[in-house]
């Protein structure tokens, strides 16, 4: 099985605000990436395209869906992680201890009505158990969080959600061995 798994294009939001479940599309500016990522010769041959239901993925899935005439499935699993309250600040609004606690802490720690890091990886989990019965080639595109936790789960490696994320508008080809 291979999968292509694609972080949608730099979104209409201005730097340094925290944007995880906001839905905004893609800057215009990133038509130029977006057309790019459509066109991979390496997308041939999957039939199927998931999305995040975010408009940033979304934009990118539909347009991939029609140029390989596959079908598009909208997942929630694929969503970004929630950051509750922090959604929409400035990075550097968030008070200090707030952030030292989550970068403590990534597992359990949750932003305030958000999110823990461990609920982030149990829904990425159970949508890899999806691919991994259905064992078809498909494009998967989604967000920074969710991809590096799939990315590490389809590798076999251990998760680490500090880790820097797969760049935005790229895309990480992983072939998975049949059972």
């Amino acid at each position: 099985m291979k999968l292509a798994l694609i972080r949608h294009a730099k979104p209409l939001i201005a730097p340094g605000i925290c944007y995880g479940r906001l839905d905004i599309p893609v800057d215009p500016a990133a038509a130029g990436i977006t057309a790019g990522i459509v066109l991979d010769p390496g997308l041939r041959g999957a039939t199927r395209v998931w999305t995040s239901p975010a408009l940033r993925c979304r934009q990118l899935a539909d347009a991939i869906a029609e140029t390989l005439a596959a079908s598009l499935s909208v997942d929630a699993r694929l969503q970004e992680l929630d950051f509750g309250a922090w959604e929409g600040l400035a990075w550097d609004s968030v008070p200090r201890t707030e952030l030292d606690r989550w970068a403590g802490s990534p597992m359990s720690f949750a932003p305030p009505g958000g999110e823990s890091g461990s609920a982030l990886i149990d829904r990425v989990r159970a949508f890899e158990t999806t691919l991994r019965h259905e064992l078809k080639d498909c494009a998967i595109v989604s967000h920074g969080g969710p991809l590096k936790v799939l990315a590490a789960l389809l590798n076999c490696q251990p998760i680490d959600l500090l880790a820097p994320a797969q760049p935005m508008g790229t895309i990480i080809y992983v072939r998975v061995p049949a059972p």
